[in-house]
């Protein structure tokens, strides 16, 4: 086959370890400077800074100057729930780090993907507001009219998101719960809110609630009563 994507290529730039690093680094939507990009992958400036000029290269990154520094960011949501699904497709497989520490059980509490909430939270808020009948759909969704209702009263028009040129609401593949979250301009509008609301704030890429923001998240958006068994593994 030699019409279509190059995936080959694509794949080639995620296969190595120091790349997988930096753009793992970035996946919360931050822009950060080649010295912490560099600590993040593990190897020196003058490494690092080839590697980012490959991915950016590859329009997989966006570099921007500021001052004295050069900050890097992702250059999309796509390259996020890309990432996200090779996390998925790691941990079915097996590919994953012998020991976790408690930053990790962070991560999969309440995480953000790029723009929007992630993790076991982020899971449950999709899977209620699927069973509530306020969106739709699988991997495309549709906000219905009852979800319209739900989020103006919640602060957020979907009409105007509608008038973006993002999709609105999406499911994005959760790589620790291996269901979906909410992604789209809907979730991250959702997330603007939370930290807004300050029932939650960022700390690096993990999410962290407050006691009294977390019993409002799960009274509002994630009510009790979600089934949160694990997926059945994939047949073979």
């Amino acid at each position: 086959m030699k019409e279509g994507p190059m995936i080959a290529q694509v794949a080639a730039l995620l296969g190595d370890p120091a790349r997988a690093n930096i753009l793992t680094a970035l996946i919360d939507g931050r822009a950060l400077t080649v010295s912490e990009l560099a600590r993040a992958a593990g190897v020196t400036l003058q490494t690092t800074s080839g590697h980012l000029a490959k991915l950016a290269e590859a329009q997989l990154l966006i570099g921007e100057k500021q001052g004295r520094h050069r900050y890097f960011r992702l250059s999309g949501p796509d390259v996020a729930q890309v990432l996200e699904g090779l996390m998925g497709l790691a941990q079915r497989t097996g590919a994953v780090r012998v020991r976790t520490g408690p930053r990790n059980e962070a991560l999969r509490a309440a995480r953000i993907c790029y723009d929007h909430l992630a993790g076991e939270r982020g899971v449950d808020m999709l899977t209620s507001l699927q069973r509530r009948g306020f969106v739709e759909g699988d991997d495309a969704m549709t906000v219905m009219p009852a979800g319209r209702r739900f989020f103006a009263d919640f602060g957020i028009d979907v009409a105007a998101l509608e008038k973006g040129r993002r999709p609105v609401c999406r499911a994005c593949l959760d790589w620790s719960e291996r269901r979906s979250h909410l992604g789209g301009s809907l979730g991250a509008a959702v997330l603007a809110t939370l930290i807004e609301r300050k029932w939650a704030g960022r700390n690096g890429r993990t999410l962290v609630f407050s006691p009294a923001g977390l019993q409002q998240f799960v009274a509002v958006l994630a009510p009790p009563g979600i089934d949160r068994r694990p997926a059945p593994p994939a047949t073979p």
